[in-house]
């Protein structure tokens, strides 16, 4: 029973953090072709960036400043990826081996 509880923690974890990382790449590809900066959803998307995204602000400064927010938002989702497959990793090792013994 822990096992299948930590297996869908897991999985939990697996899909916040996809889903977080979803979120920034949807604004680098709005920031990237100039999305309409007053649009909800590109204000949705610039708000995530802030809130999940802030570590990698300022990170990588090519000359073009689209490109530079573009590529440390994708940046900052491919840490966001990594990170919910490490700890989901993590949390399925510590469930217990289901070992059946044969009477």
């Amino acid at each position: 029973m822990a096992a299948r509880i930590l297996s869908l923690v897991a999985s939990i974890v697996r899909v916040v953090f996809a889903v977080i990382a979803a979120v920034l790449v949807v604004h680098a590809v709005f920031v990237l072709f100039q999305a309409n900066p007053a649009n909800p959803l590109v204000e949705f998307a610039a708000g995530w960036r802030n809130s999940f995204g802030w570590f990698t602000e300022d990170l990588f400064t090519p000359s073009d400043p689209r490109i530079a927010e573009a590529v440390n938002a994708a940046l900052a989702a491919v840490i966001w990826v990594v990170a919910g497959s490490l700890i989901s990793t993590l949390i399925v090792r510590l469930a217990p081996s289901s070992s059946k013994v044969n009477a």
